[in-house]
């Protein structure tokens, strides 16, 4: 079983940035894919990040893209999403998953463990 949980979510002004993370702990953390995913009121989940177990391959939503960049540091069991140049349309609960399969299938909503989220809220 891992343990995911994430942090550094908070009230931020549009333009403004936040580093969320995401600490793992439990059984092994090796081979995992990471993922960011978000979910707003009234939304249903959507995609925001995933990076490969070596950090070699990652995958953004388009609208992400050039504003968001995901990172691991595996001796930490951690994963990162900087965020930079925030949007009111940003605001959403943002969690972290982990799978095994890969970094595709993650992109895909596929993981094998979710954490409980963190709120993320970009104030116009």
């Amino acid at each position: 079983q891992v343990q995911l949980a994430e942090s550094g979510g908070g009230l931020v002004q549009a333009g403004g940035s936040l580093r969320l993370s995401c600490a793992a702990s439990g059984r092994t953390f090796t081979g995992y894919a990471m993922g960011w995913f978000r979910q707003a009121p009234g939304k249903e989940r959507e995609f925001v990040a995933a990076i490969s177990w070596s950090g070699g391959s990652t995958y953004y939503a388009d609208s992400v893209k050039g504003r968001f960049t995901i990172s691991r540091d595996n001796a930490k069991n951690t994963v990162y999403l900087q965020m930079h140049s925030l949007k009111p349309e940003d605001t959403a609960v943002y969690y972290c998953a982990a799978g095994q399969r890969g970094p595709r299938p993650v992109v895909t909503g596929v993981a094998d463990y979710w954490g409980q989220g963190t709120q993320v809220t970009v104030s116009s």
